[in-house]
């Protein structure tokens, strides 16, 4: 095999890294009329994934603390009934008579110190930042998803790498032994060649492990084989054009940030609805009863009554200013939780701009270095035939290029995935950002199903 031959066939796997290599995708993993792209799978992912999935029945299982809440204005209603048999005994006179009641009691609570009006607000509040938790977690399993994704990608093209090398040894060992055989070379050269085929072949069933090992994750992630994968996988039209315009999207967008700020709303809310216990109650209580054989003097008796209670607390054993003391310690941790929040999402924007720009600079550099690298395994193989370099000579350029353009391919990768961590670093790697045709879980659905509910033990969904 000639050196331009290997190296056509290197070229083809690193092509497996380049958006513009349809004839090298189409030799390593198939064809690309049917290839898989990138957004297809990344909507797979947000459909099918299980963590995601949990985070959306997470939210839904939130929801229903604003209904909850909300019970506080509306009224309670009770029934009871009670039978049994009453024996006397009087001046030598026993009496036995059976006696039953029915009671339906309602109670309306009219005023509870404005405890309802902001456990609704908490409540709504959670929800608000639940919905935030949930695009977060979004962000996580469609970076996971795309990272699965490049990894496969990456991995095939380091095995297509090892493989040209490992046939570019072995045409090494072919031609080490027929120089030996007409007494051109020494047994050295062959011994050399063949230690370094055999250690090409190692190195081609570790990148095919590391690829299996990629293809898992890949079904994990996004729950089917990885097959026919395009290699199509740009970013770069929604990264940010510079740090700054980075850190002002974070600001805006990061559904970490929003969730924080959320958290201290509840909070807010939470301090006013406990101290709502230490003000006045109302409340108004009806009832309806009907009793047979109450007495020995009646048959039936019925009753209606209506009565209006104010309680007024005067001291409960300090217990509810302890709480009070306590949710305002709450509130203050949230509202340091939200600046650390931020200074985290900072601190994240700029370590991912960073990496995008240095894969970018590791790929200019990458590329030269097997460039320059090509130019001397070619160099080295012409003075091989013309006496002025060894077997070893050859075989070190060959490891030389080989390691050169792994490194390349791994540049390739880290820059695509440096770019999809920046895209969710300033919180707009989802769904409704990227387009993804897929159909979106609207969170409003549920929430707007379970709010206004009176009554009834089946979920929307029936269950």
């Amino acid at each position: 095999m000639s050196c331009r031959t290997t190296i056509r066939a290197v070229g083809i796997a690193l092509g497996l890294m380049s958006g513009v290599a349809a004839v090298s995708l189409a030799g390593a993993m198939g064809s690309p009329a049917k290839a898989e792209t990138i957004w297809q799978s990344l909507a797979l992912a947000y459909a099918n994934n299980p963590s995601l999935n949990a985070a959306r029945a997470q939210l839904r299982s939130t929801d229903e603390g604003v209904p909850q809440a909300l019970s506080g204005w509306r009224p309670t209603v009770s029934a009871s009934a009670s039978g049994g048999r009453i024996f006397s005994e009087t001046d030598n006179f026993s009496n036995v008579r059976n006696n039953a009641s029915i009671s339906l009691t309602i109670s309306q609570t009219l005023f509870n110190g404005f405890r309802t009006v902001n456990s609704v607000r908490q409540a709504e509040a959670i929800v608000r930042a639940q919905r935030e938790s949930l695009v977060s977690t979004e962000q996580d399993t469609l970076l996971d998803a795309a990272t699965a994704y490049v990894d496969v990608i990456r991995d095939t093209a380091l095995v297509s790498l090892q493989r040209s090398d490992l046939a570019f040894l072995q045409e090494q060992v072919r031609a080490a032994r027929d120089r030996f055989d007409v007494g051109e070379g020494t047994r050295t050269d062959v011994s050399q060649a063949e230690a370094r085929a055999a250690e090409a072949r190692a190195s081609l069933n570790t990148a095919m492990a590391n690829l299996n090992s990629s293809r898992a994750i890949y079904r994990q992630v996004i729950g089917i084989e990885a097959r026919n994968l395009s290699a199509d996988a740009r970013i770069g039209k929604y990264v940010p054009k510079s740090l700054e315009n980075a850190l002002q999207l974070s600001e805006a967008n990061q559904p970490l940030i929003r969730q924080a700020q959320h958290l201290v709303d509840a909070a807010i809310f939470n301090v006013k609805a406990i101290e709502g216990q230490l003000l006045p109650s109302v409340s108004l209580d009806g009832s309806l009863s009907r009793s047979w054989n109450p007495s020995a003097n009646a048959t039936i008796t019925d009753s209606a009554q209506i009565s209006g209670t104010v309680s007024i607390p005067i001291y409960q054993a300090g217990s509810v200013s302890s709480s009070v003391r306590q949710a305002k310690e709450d509130l203050g941790q949230t509202r340091l939780q939200l600046d650390v929040t931020r200074d985290q999402i900072r601190a994240n924007v700029i370590s991912a701009w960073g990496n995008y720009q240095a894969a970018e600079a590791s790929i200019v550099a990458a590329q030269a270095a097997v460039e320059a690298q090509q130019l001397a395994l070619e160099g080295v193989i012409e003075e091989q035939r013309v006496g002025q370099r060894t077997t070893l000579d050859v075989l070190d350029a060959q490891r030389e290029l080989v390691n050169q353009q792994s490194n390349l391919v791994t540049a390739q990768r880290n820059r695509i995935v440096s770019g999809y961590q920046l895209v969710a670093a300033v919180g707009r790697l989802d769904a409704a950002s990227l387009g993804l045709n897929v159909a979106r879980y609207d969170p409003a659905q549920h929430y707007q199903a379970v709010r206004g509910k009176w009554f009834g033990l089946t979920t929307p969904d029936g269950r």
